[in-house]
């Protein structure tokens, strides 16, 4: 009975610990329920105490999720836990982008408000763009900074006149693919203490690689001073001497323009408009250059040139302004453009080889030249040289080669094609006794020429339609001439018949005039080139 008894005891003691405990367990987890309850019930007595510190604040930091609460106890934070953001925070929804990642470097100045580091506006640099003042030192400062930075961009904005002294935006440093965007203008200035004793160029751009010249900008040399200060310094342009007026002879130098913008006495050296020197792939297009004292645009010693849609201006009478100048530079394209200027619109210098010009319109000017090569007894190679679907109106020349005597070297593999010519004085033209200074001694050295091409040049002349002038110690060979459709326009001056001189080569149709008197063949006694004339 005892033993019974004592399990008895202790199953109802066994029982009744289980019934205890679980009734623990029930209010502990009751009262943790009411402790969340009670936590939240006190964020929001925190929150009405707080009203000034704002609401609606929604940002939950603990990794929690979002509870369910009426929407004016939406932010249930006590201070305790979270610091609420502050009034000034709450005002600006877009933070800057200094004062939100500090951890990064500033912007570089530039364009935008920094928003672009790759973009760089004169005007964030100090240029004023009002046409008087001197904003040379700004320009250089937008540069030295876009200098730095890959595919960066220099702005020149619209509606905008810089004046801008001499200056040379300079490599071999700088990173690739610089744009500069011009927009606006940029003018030379008009008194000559800025320029010195006188300097080569005053828009440079040096030893670059991928640099672009682009936009609806013009840069304004404003040479006329430059062209009357010192006339009969400049050199002439030797075909003058064909061309004779009707009532008068030769003029021996063209009449100068009137105009003159600029005061005091300037440098004997003019300067180029803008340059570019031993830089690789280059682009100039969309841009106007005019009056310049000197070339508009020139290459030197670069590689791999395009030049399109833009425009070059001056008066035909500027003296020596070309248009576009090339010399000891490679693979250049020019196409899409009008050029008027004083001198040639092309002229295509020693050095130069892979030269494709196209679709330019080309007048006033003297037309689109291989030379002059070969001056002061130098070496001058040119080859591979294209000239076709060209419009020329009242130019001096057509398409020319001109070439000293006493120089060596070869003009090899040219053809002139689909050239329309309309009041053009001389229309085809090889000259191998140029001479643009007043006297010149005879020498029996020259540049050899040969592979010279002239198809389809049409139109209307007015002194003479074919002047081949070749050495007489080294003939040209391998000119060819093909549907040439030349009429006579009487004019100012008198008119003459097509003119060769020791001009080997063939006609593949007939032309008009008839060109009797290119030697058909080659010479008999055609001196071969030595190792020193050979390019």
């Amino acid at each position: 009975m005892s033993g019974i008894s004592f399990r008895s005891l202790t199953f109802m003691f066994l029982v009744a610990f289980l019934v205890w405990s679980s009734s623990i367990g029930t209010c502990i987890a009751r009262r943790g329920k009411h402790w969340r309850q009670s936590r939240y019930a006190a964020a929001s007595l925190s929150k009405k105490k707080g009203k000034d510190q704002g609401h609606g604040h929604n940002n939950y930091h603990n990794g929690g999720s979002k509870p369910k609460a009426p929407p004016h106890k939406t932010t249930p934070s006590s201070p305790k836990l979270k610091a609420p953001p502050s009034p000034k925070e709450k005002a600006a929804p877009s933070p800057k982008p200094k004062e939100k990642v500090p951890s990064t470097p500033p912007p570089q100045k530039g364009y935008s408000n920094g928003q672009h580091s790759n973009v760089f506006d004169v005007l964030d640099f100090g240029a004023k763009g009002d046409g008087k003042t001197d904003d040379t030192k700004a320009f250089q400062a937008a540069w030295a900074a876009a200098c730095k930075v890959e595919a960066s961009t220099v702005v020149v904005p619209v509606e905008f006149v810089f004046l801008v002294g001499p200056i040379s935006f300079s490599g071999p440093y700088c990173q690739a693919n610089i744009v500069f965007q011009l927009d606006g203008r940029i003018i030379a200035p008009t008194d000559s203490q800025p320029w010195g004793k006188g300097v080569l160029q005053w828009l440079e751009f040096t030893k670059l690689r991928g640099i672009t010249v682009q936009g609806k900008g013009i840069i304004d040399g404003r040479g006329s001073g430059w062209w009357q200060d010192a006339p009969y310094e400049d050199p002439y342009d030797d075909e003058r001497k064909l061309i004779i007026p009707l009532n008068s002879t030769v003029q021996e130098r063209p009449p100068m323009p009137v105009r003159n913008e600029l005061s005091g006495k300037m440098p004997s050296f003019k300067p180029t408009a803008l340059r570019f020197y031993g830089s690789f792939n280059v682009t100039v297009t969309g841009i106007t250059i005019q009056n310049s004292p000197q070339f508009h645009l020139k290459f030197d010693n670069c590689m791999g040139v395009v030049v399109h849609d833009m425009t070059v201006s001056s008066p035909g009478d500027s003296p020596n302004t070309d248009g576009i100048h090339l010399q000891n530079s490679k693979d250049v394209l020019i196409h899409g453009s009008n050029l008027a200027c004083g001198d040639d619109c092309v002229s295509i210098q020693t050095g130069c080889s892979n030269v494709y010009i196209h679709n330019v319109n080309c007048g006033p000017g003297h037309g689109i030249s291989i030379g002059s090569l070969g001056k002061d007894n130098t070496k001058a190679c040119v080859s591979n040289i294209t000239v076709r679907d060209i419009t020329m109106h009242n130019t001096m020349n057509g398409v020319r080669i001109k070439t000293w005597q006493g120089g060596s070297g070869s003009v090899q593999g040219v053809l002139f094609s689909n050239i329309q010519v309309s009041e053009v004085q001389l229309p085809i033209v090889i000259d191998q006794f140029y001479c643009d200074k007043r006297a010149c001694k005879n020498e029996t050295a020259a540049v050899s020429l040969s592979g010279i091409t002239y198809e389809k040049i049409r139109g209307t002349y007015t002194v003479k339609p074919v002047h081949l002038a070749c050495s007489d110690s080294l003939p040209c060979i391998g000119v060819t001439l093909s549907a040439i459709e030349l009429k006579p326009l009487q004019e100012r001056y008198h008119l003459y018949d097509p003119f060769c001189w020791q001009t080997f080569g063939e006609l593949t149709t007939p032309t008009v005039p008839p060109i009797g008197c290119l030697q058909i063949g080659k010479p008999s006694n055609n001196r071969v080139q030595s190792d020193h004339d050979m390019c």
